[in-house]
């Protein structure tokens, strides 16, 4: 397994349109063979094929990338836990976790409100 590093610490992306699995590679700081496997964990990624079924990643792709090498390498998560948090799953249960706790503070001030103006 590669040492995890920060994205800081990663080249910049050149400004060209398509990028082939070994720029990649090394603009991410993960193997081929890694991210051969990550195409199929995440659905998001989607490289385009063309002659011979070479891969040619968009920049796009390269930013998604390093996005999931940051969850995974980073920040601990799993596999599934990435693929979760890309498609904001989490997100909202965390809206949802959040509007039950405003509302329980509201009904909370609101009744102390009522003993002040008592």
């Amino acid at each position: 397994m590669l040492e995890p590093s920060n994205n800081s610490e990663l080249p910049a992306i050149p400004s060209k349109r398509y990028f082939t699995i070994g720029e990649v590679s090394e603009l991410c700081a993960v193997k081929p063979h890694v991210l051969r496997y990550w195409e199929q964990e995440f659905p998001d990624l989607k490289p385009v094929k063309r002659r011979g079924n070479r891969r040619y990643y968009q920049r796009h792709d390269v930013m998604l990338i390093r996005q999931i090498r940051s969850l995974l390498y980073e920040q601990g998560f799993t596999i599934g836990g990435a693929r979760q948090q890309l498609s904001g799953e989490s997100a909202r249960e965390d809206v949802s976790q959040s509007q039950q706790v405003i509302k329980q503070l509201r009904t909370e001030l609101e009744g102390l409100l009522k003993i002040l103006k008592s």
